[in-house]
């Protein structure tokens, strides 16, 4: 004989007494409202949303709507709204106050989760939100807000659903009071971490994409949070640096240049004569000042001085760009080019040597 499985009394009792009062006509007619509303869901998940969707959005943006977040929320709304008048057409009356508070926890949630994918899809698209505002929004901003904003939805959430049960939310929230002074005290550093971020937001000393340098590390922004901030090194390792360690630290933000520095020193042979080697850097700066990405405010190129192994050129100049790659395709053509001068003119690099000199007496 199969083991049956005990059911607690009292929640026997309650369906017992909602089966006395339930005809079969009020459930026929609980099931075709439900059904009802089943069909308009598919009928707006079809129909409606489409056309919805072609009205307000171009053939190219079709695949990457808001509307595409609200659309299970929406579908969602629909049976639950048909559940609730199904169940309150057939069960009894005495049972309204959890029917009731059941919708609306049900409508709180859905309300919650449909604002909070859509801040997961402005946070993902800040594109949108430079159309809404009409003005650029900086990276650094957006993950950091929207992580903001969705605590601040879920806490809201949480509340209302609170509420509706009578809850009271007033002791709750004085006693988030006295506990957030104990979380002060016991999680200071956190607290440090948070405020520095806040910090880095205000004062921008970089962004998300930005290559920065500090005296332990380098490498590019990736994220920005309440307690750190994730830089992807060179050797892309992902490395985590406390927003108070950054915010105490000095910062070099290359990405921030308008411009990239190009400097070397040049040394040629000794037995080079002076005519030659003073047509090779008046051509080589001649060269300089008609190149079109080489900043043609600061060019140096000059006889340095008297090396060790040969006459030494300095040369000190800016390109107009700060891409790594087209920086050094940059360097790389005049690299080139200054090869070329000095071939035309015979001049010769100088290698590092050493020159023996014996004395003969006689």
């Amino acid at each position: 004989m199969p083991t049956e499985l005990p059911i607690p009394e009292h929640l026997y009792r309650l369906l017992l007494y909602i089966a006395s009062h339930i005809s079969l006509y009020n459930l026929a007619i609980a099931l075709v409202i439900f059904l009802v509303f089943w069909g308009f869901k598919n009928l707006f998940a079809n129909y409606i949303f489409h056309f919805f969707l072609n009205l307000f959005c171009r053939e190219g943006a079709k695949q990457d709507s808001f509307l595409l977040v609200l659309r299970n929320p929406v579908k969602n709304a629909i049976v639950l709204t048909g559940g609730y008048l199904a169940l309150q057409n057939c069960v009894p009356g005495t049972l309204d106050f959890w029917l009731n508070n059941l919708f609306r926890t049900g409508n709180i949630i859905l309300f919650s989760n449909a604002v909070y994918a859509l801040i997961g899809y402005y946070a993902a698209n800040h594109e949108e939100i430079q159309k809404i505002f009409n003005r650029e929004v900086d990276k650094i901003l957006i993950p950091f807000l929207s992580k903001v904003l969705k605590f601040i939805v879920l806490a809201l959430a949480f509340v209302a659903m609170a509420s509706t049960w009578g809850y009271d939310v007033n002791g709750f929230i004085a006693g988030l009071g006295l506990g957030g002074l104990a979380f002060a005290l016991a999680a200071k550093d956190l607290l440090a971490n948070i405020f520095s971020g806040i910090v880095i937001i205000i004062d921008k000393p970089f962004s998300i994409g930005d290559w920065i340098k500090t005296s332990e590390m380098e490498g590019t922004i990736e994220d920005i949070n309440f307690r750190s901030t994730k830089i992807r090194a060179f050797d892309q390792a992902l490395v985590t640096v406390p927003n108070a360690n950054l915010v105490n630290a000095p910062i070099v933000n290359y990405t921030n240049r308008s411009m990239r520095r190009i400097t070397f020193q040049m040394r040629v042979r000794y037995d080079t004569p002076g005519y030659k080697l003073k047509v090779c850097i008046d051509t080589i700066e001649k060269f300089l000042r008609s190149h079109p990405y080489v900043d043609q405010d600061t060019i140096f190129v000059k006889f340095d001085s008297f090396g060790d192994s040969g006459l030494e050129l300095f040369l000190y100049f800016f390109t107009t760009t700060t891409v790594w790659g087209e920086y050094l395709a940059i360097k790389q053509d005049i690299n080139f080019k200054i090869m070329e001068i000095l071939e035309k003119e015979g001049v010769r690099f100088a290698f590092p040597s050493t020159s023996v000199y014996v004395e003969n007496p006689g």
